[in-house]
């Protein structure tokens, strides 16, 4: 797949309007963050007698990674997660306390992230915390236009700064650059795969992919769908594959070399992570455990179903595909973070350039596109809200509505997952693609 993405131009009325409304939006969201969310947490912790230490999620990779690879301690240790506590809570947690956080925030990573880390083992905290606050940035903004480029739009400049600012705009990532969260980094990283695998730079994509499984769950459907396409055509796909298991295999030596049998103890903190935080998925958070799991089975096989009749699509509709795989993905894994919505960007500019087929297909297609923009939108709406009304109500009255735009966090995924299956069932999923070859 060589002749890169094709020449798209979905049209948007006004792009100076919706450059200002991008911008309403992206600044309603950080304001609503700084002004709400943030005072509530501390007054929520003064009140509970909590501290609050660093509260970045890199930390606890960070200094096990630094703990391993300067002292040879094992990350998934009790005494790397206390340690990991003092640091991110600012001080141990005990069971004894009702009021302490059920999340231990343990070494819930692959060994092999360390790998990623070692460059800043030496540096303080502090300076790695900054550093990677303005490298999400920027990943995020790039793989946004990465997925411009790849979907084929060829539009003006302002077009794509609306997009870039509604991507690092929007409540899920703005929660994840606070955290510090390392999803925004696995989705920058899938974002170039996608976009070598375009240019048919499938060694470099095999790469890529490998130090993408850092987090395997936001992974693990993408690398099933890839190997479907290649069965498409094995003789030109199959070296991206070769060169993701070479470098797979790579990693996990090396990480064994430096944490001999790591592989029993990351899948039990994998269990204990499960257990501690109550992980489950959107379908199970939506429906219940019973009906939950039999929704993912259903969903699974007919995202696996769809992929086997996408194996031999041209380019355009390989990166539709793809866009709804990581969809499929938040529908799929065992937690309902808001951060890992970062992956629904592909497929919201997937519906944002398909909207008018949508509209024209039914009533009922109409209602679910309807839908789905609803729950997208409706954090901007409530942040913009509650972000204007902290200037001229009592802070503690504006806060009480601290959860107002997390309403619909749980079936966003849902909605967009359900517009995106619509699409894929229509003729039309790849004709943005025509004039490609695969």
């Amino acid at each position: 797949m060589n002749n890169g993405p094709s020449d798209a131009r979905p049209a948007m009325a006004h792009p100076v309007i919706a450059m200002v409304m991008a911008l309403v939006c992206a600044a309603g969201v950080w304001l609503f963050l700084q002004r709400v969310i943030i005072p509530y947490q501390i007054a929520d912790a003064v009140a509970h007698g909590r501290p609050r230490g660093n509260l970045s999620d890199l930390y606890p990779r960070w200094l096990g990674a630094r703990e391993l690879l300067l002292h040879r301690r094992d990350p998934y240790s009790a005494e790397i997660t206390r340690e990991i506590q003092v640091g991110y809570y600012g001080q141990a947690l005990d069971r004894t306390r009702l009021g302490d956080p059920k999340d231990q925030q343990g070494f819930a990573y692959p060994v092999y992230v360390v790998f990623a880390l070692a460059p800043t083992v030496r540096l303080p905290f502090e300076i790695v915390q900054s550093c990677f606050f303005y490298l999400l940035i920027l990943l995020t903004a790039a793989s946004a236009l990465i997925w411009v480029h790849s979907l084929g739009w060829r539009n003006s400049i302002s077009i794509r700064i609306v997009v870039v600012v509604l991507a690092l705009g929007n409540l899920a990532v703005m929660q994840g650059i606070k955290l510090d969260q390392m999803t925004l980094l696995v989705a920058a990283l899938i974002a170039i795969a996608i976009l070598l695998l375009i240019y048919d730079y499938q060694a470099a994509a095999g790469l890529v992919l490998a130090l993408a499984s850092i987090k395997p769950q936001l992974v693990v459907l993408l690398l099933i769908w890839l190997c479907i396409w290649t069965l498409g055509d094995v003789r030109r796909r199959n070296r991206w594959a070769v060169s993701f298991f070479v470098f797979m295999a790579i990693q996990v030596a090396a990480a064994e070399w430096y944490l001999p049998h790591w592989i029993p103890r990351f899948w039990r903190a994998l269990a204990e992570y499960r257990q501690y935080t109550g992980a489950t998925s959107v379908l199970e958070e939506w429906t219940g455990q019973s009906v939950g799991r039999t929704l993912e089975i259903m969903a699974f096989l007919l995202l696996i179903r769809l992929c086997w009749k996408q194996r031999g699509a041209p380019t355009g509709a390989f990166v539709r595909t793809t866009s709804m795989v990581l969809a499929f993905t938040l529908l799929l894994i065992p937690t309902v973070s808001v951060y890992n919505q970062v992956l629904l960007i592909p497929a919201l500019l997937v519906l944002f350039e398909d909207r008018r087929a949508l509209w024209r297909k039914s009533a009922a297609s109409r209602l679910l596109l309807v839908t789905a923009a609803g729950l997208v939108v409706w954090p901007w709406i409530a942040s913009v809200v509650l972000a204007g009304l902290s200037f001229v109500l009592p802070q503690a009255r504006v806060e009480q509505y601290w959860a107002v735009p997390f309403w619909t966090a749980v079936v966003i995924p849902v909605g967009v997952a359900a517009v995106m299956l619509v699409k894929a069932n229509q003729r039309s999923f790849g004709e943005a693609a025509e004039g490609c070859t695969s």
